[in-house]
Parts: C-alpha cells; sequence; structure tokens
C-alpha cells in the first residue's frame, strides 16, 4: 500500500511539472502586446506555483499546514484555467485550438486537488 501511494504521489509531481513546462512554453508563445504580456505574466505565475506549491505541501509541519498548501494549489490551478479559458478566447495564441489539451489537464489536476482537500479534511477530523 505505501508503495502505490508513492507512486502516485510521483505520479502527481510528474504531471505537475509537465504542466509547468507547458505553462512556460505557452506563456512564450502568447502574442507580444500590453495585453498579451500582463496574460503570459499571470499565467506564468499561477501555472507554475502549485508544482513549489505541491513540494510545500509535502513537507508541511501539520495537518492544517497541509490542508492550506493544498487549498493553495486548488486556488493556483483554477486561476490558471481561468487565464487559459481568456487566451482561448481572446485569443492571445496563433492556433486556440491547441490550448484544448491544457484546459482539460488543468480540470484534471483541479478535480485531483479538490479531492485531496477533502480526504485531507476527513482524515483531520476523524484524529
Amino acid at each position: 500500500m505505501a508503495k502505490a501511494a508513492k507512486e502516485r504521489k510521483f505520479d502527481l509531481e510528474e504531471r505537475l511539472l509537465e504542466f509547468s513546462t507547458r505553462i512556460i512554453r505557452l506563456s512564450g508563445s502568447i502574442i507580444k502586446t500590453d495585453p498579451g504580456r500582463h496574460v503570459a505574466l499571470q499565467i506564468m505565475r499561477s501555472g507554475t506555483s502549485p508544482y513549489a506549491q505541491h513540494a510545500e505541501a509535502e513537507d508541511a509541519e501539520s495537518m492544517d499546514d497541509f490542508i492550506h498548501k493544498l487549498k493553495l494549489c486548488l486556488k493556483e490551478m483554477r486561476e490558471t484555467r481561468r487565464w487559459l479559458r481568456l487566451t482561448y478566447h481572446v485569443p492571445l495564441v496563433e492556433k486556440p485550438a491547441l490550448l484544448t489539451p491544457l484546459l482539460q489537464e488543468s480540470d484534471e489536476l483541479i478535480r485531483i486537488f479538490r479531492q485531496s482537500v477533502i480526504t485531507a479534511r476527513s482524515r483531520k477530523n476523524q484524529t
């Protein structure tokens, strides 16, 4: 059981790394206008934050701290999804359709973090 949990954690870390990498590449491809630069910086900030916040959650000092860090990951993922949607709808990239897989991944990561918060709260309340 411990091995399976460790593999899941590793998989999430890798998914967040890949997501952050794709976000950085996307930010570099957003059109170089004032609105484009603004969105590129915002999406890069919020889209790379969950990778670092997840590492913080792994080293949480308490269950409350762990839950707080997971909620930060969730908050940043939701913000990133909004910036992705805006980038798609304006559009701020040459081929907006290429954003669809990134939007899908953000949806999945949001669901993962939301469920993780629910699970952590439940475990905290059981103690």
